[in-house]
């Protein structure tokens, strides 16, 4: 096979023009437009502006409606309320404890929520802006390197990416950390062309920020980061080495600061840091979100792992198992052969080669977070995968062009890929064969056809362009028509809405894990009724109207509206309107309220934020009347449990309009201090 490239062009795209001191002739160089030499190249800034726009659809469809996490969001509230909650990132406006990530993902929802209130714009609205952004940044990275064709296809396969959808539909914090990501990945690019020092400390500055939204996790890119510096950037050795030692500094700074400040803080007049074992962030940085995702509760920190794999059992198939496949795998094998491939083609280009570079610095994220997400013995969620997305759509992207620019005696590369990748969606899809059958067989029809048309341009010389092309068109709709079946379903079937564990794709059973989907949850994780605080300072423009039901926290959690009128009505000038087990009843009973709830248990309910001495102190000096025991009280400080009962009366059910047990209704049960 052959294309109307010239057969011994081995580039990946044409040659830039030499750079000019002149800055409005440098932009033409650069923007796509009637400006470059190629003249298809006009149409790649409207094919930009239609993914973006596709992008923001799939993303933020119905997007006043979508609640998110209720334990992020409830954090929100709390920021817009205070800002010392704001800074330490407080699960609660009464600075009880924070949530166990850094707080800079919240930082940016609260200050949009102080202006228009908390609700799906707040929550989030931003969320879908980063989301679009992240792919914008990708084409222009993947653009400098492998040129636009490959940037088109690069920024519509993590637009169509169904995990990716899922969580930029979501307040995780994963979504900031991956634009943060492929915005050091660009700077890193620019560092790699000049050689100078000034980008590479940009970059390693996005990684730190990207440490103060998800802690170890944004250091994954860094063992290819700094491999491909070290390889590929200009200058000596030394200077290289010198560089990386800099940008290791500028790392350490960007990343550390507010966890130093943080721990520095008197702990007296601090909340708990949520997911420690000793109050301190760096602990929460080594052991609950380091160490302990990776080898689980053996490494420490409060509730590191608990065997809990929301992803399925590790191991080298985890990201291609019933519950993962359908969220992340699908391009996998393609990016495989996209990387292997195309630096095989740059064999003898010089060092500092830009498309080699380029390649090596995409399949080095991959390779890294390939291994981690696989073999993490701790807790993984399936959106944590949505980090992967930009290093497989780059590799896509690039390897699409390069395999199809690529001489003679390499044309079986891409329908080699284009196989391999339509007989793995095949089979993906065919887990739920009860879910638009149709979609598999039209995957497995436009694959047959789209490497049939390459095998036969190769046989047929004097139609070999025009075939050639539109087989490759055919091929790529066949590998990405089951992600976009996915994302599509996830956008507007509504099927990824949960905001504890968002995944993608079609919605099969009720429960966790075991269909083809991905693992589903009953029910959302927040109430559609939330009030902004009250008692001053409540976030200007409000939070959405109070429904009439139930404040749900997750599984144990449901608290009745009758429970928390009767809280309100009697809480007297305590600080804090209850305290309960953890996190999941604390965060809607916040939302449904506005009002400051203690975690006693943070969010896993086993964080040993509350001893009896700290619980008297409170009930002595009137922050605290009531206390929630029961429901989700998982793994609870069982000293404190029983301190409780022992001292504190039992609310009957019938003062609060309940039955006539002094049991809730949840398996929970309402404690007052008398003293």
């Amino acid at each position: 096979m052959t294309t109307h490239m010239p057969p011994s062009t081995t580039h990946i795209s044409p040659p830039a023009a030499p750079m000019t001191r002149d800055p409005a002739a440098r932009h033409r160089q650069r923007a796509p437009g009637p400006y470059d030499r190629d003249p298809l190249e006009r149409w790649a800034r409207p094919a930009l502006w239609a993914i973006l726009a596709m992008a923001a659809v799939l993303y933020g469809w119905r997007v006043w409606s979508l609640s998110g996490n209720s334990y992020y969001s409830a954090a929100v509230l709390s920021g817009a309320h205070s800002w010392k909650a704001f800074f330490f990132g407080s699960l609660d406006a009464g600075n009880y404890i924070t949530v166990d990530k850094p707080p800079l993902a919240l930082w940016i929802s609260a200050l949009v929520a102080r202006v228009i209130g908390v609700n799906g714009w707040s929550l989030v609205g931003p969320q879908v802006v980063m989301g679009v952004a992240a792919v914008a940044v990708l084409y222009a990275t993947v653009r400098r390197s492998f040129g636009y064709r490959a940037a088109l296809i690069a920024a519509l396969v993590l637009t169509l990416t169904p995990i990716t959808v899922a969580i930029d539909r979501d307040n995780n914090p994963d979504t900031l950390l991956v634009l943060l990501l492929v915005l050091a990945a660009w700077a890193l690019q620019r560092a790699l062309e000049s050689g100078r020092l000034r980008r590479l400390l940009v970059c390693a500055a996005f990684v730190g920020l990207g440490f103060n939204t998800k802690m170890m996790q944004a250091y994954l890119v860094l063992p290819g980061f700094a491999l491909v510096y070290l390889l590929c950037a200009k200058g000596s050795t030394v200077r290289r080495i010198g560089h990386l030692a800099a940008a290791g500094v500028t790392l350490a700074v960007s990343s550390a600061w507010w966890m130093l400040i943080v721990d520095r803080w008197p702990a007296s007049d601090r909340p708990y840091i949520g997911g420690s074992t000793n109050n301190t962030v760096w602990d929460l940085v080594i052991g609950y979100n380091g160490l302990g995702r990776i080898f689980g509760a053996s490494a420490g920190g409060s509730g590191a792992g608990q065997g809990a794999n929301f992803g399925g059992t590790s191991g080298a198939g985890r990201l291609f198992n019933q519950i993962m496949a359908g969220q992340i795998s699908w391009l996998i094998p393609f990016a495989v052969i996209a990387l292997v491939v195309p630096v095989a083609l740059r064999g003898r280009a010089p060092r500092t080669d830009r498309a080699r570079s380029g390649l090596l610095l995409w399949g080095g994220w991959l390779a890294v977070h390939y291994a981690v997400f696989s073999f993490a013995q701790g807790t993984f969620h399936p959106y944590y995968s949505t980090a992967m997305a930009p290093a497989l759509a780059a590799l896509v992207g690039a390897g699409t062009v390069a395999m199809y620019q690529a001489p003679r005696r390499w044309s079986w590369a891409l329908p080699l890929a284009f196989a391999v990748t339509g007989g793995w969606a095949f089979v993906v899809l065919r887990r739920t064969p009860s879910w638009h059958p149709w979609v598999a067989w039209l995957v497995a029809a436009a694959t047959v056809a789209g490497v049939a048309g390459l095998v036969i341009a190769r046989l047929a010389p004097r139609t070999r362009t025009r075939l050639a092309l539109g087989a490759a068109a055919v091929g790529l709709v066949g590998s990405l028509a089951g992600p976009a079946a996915y994302a599509t379903t996830t956008a507007f079937g509504g099927t990824g809405e949960n905001g504890t564990n968002p995944t993608a794709g079609p919605a099969t059973a009720g429960g966790m894990g075991g269909m083809g989907g991905g693992p589903r949850m009953s029910g959302r994780s927040m109430p559609t009724g939330m009030k902004p605080p009250t008692g001053g300072g409540a976030p200007q423009g409000g939070g959405a109207p109070s429904g009439g039901m139930a404040a749900r926290g997750g599984p144990g959690g449901d608290v009745s509206t009758s429970l928390i009128s009767y809280l309100e009505k009697n809480r007297g000038g305590a600080t804090w309107l209850v305290a309960v087990s953890s996190a999941q009843s604390a965060s809607s009973i916040i939302l449904k309220t506005g009002e400051p709830v203690i975690a006693m248990g943070g969010f896993t309910g086993s964080d040993p934020a509350m001893t009896v001495a700290k619980l008297k102190q409170y009930l002595a000096e009137g922050k605290l009347r009531y206390v929630l025991l029961g429901g989700d009280n998982r793994g609870g400080n069982t000293t404190v449990t029983d301190w409780i009962k022992k001292n504190l009366t039992v609310v009957k059910a019938t003062e609060y309009g309940g039955s006539t047990s002094s049991s809730t209704g949840s398996g929970q049960t309402l404690y007052r201090y008398n003293g």
